[in-house]
């Protein structure tokens, strides 16, 4: 899949694990593994402005295009 997720370095660039985010984010900890691991067919944008809020980054530094 083109599209990379890359979650997991925001997430440790800000020190936070998968279970806060998931808490704050209100969604299960198996749904964020989900999205992180790029098993997910989409995400809403909702979800995409929490996770920037939280994580005080933009959507292009959680998501990236490779050709």
């Amino acid at each position: 899949m083109p599209i990379i997720v890359n979650l997991d370095v925001m997430l440790a660039k800000r020190k936070m694990q998968s279970k806060e985010l998931a808490e704050k984010l209100g969604i299960t900890p198996v749904n964020l593994s989900i999205l992180k691991t790029g098993k997910a067919k989409g995400v809403r944008f909702d979800t995409l402005e929490a996770i920037c809020k939280i994580l005080e980054c933009q959507p292009g530094d959680i998501l990236e295009y490779k050709d």
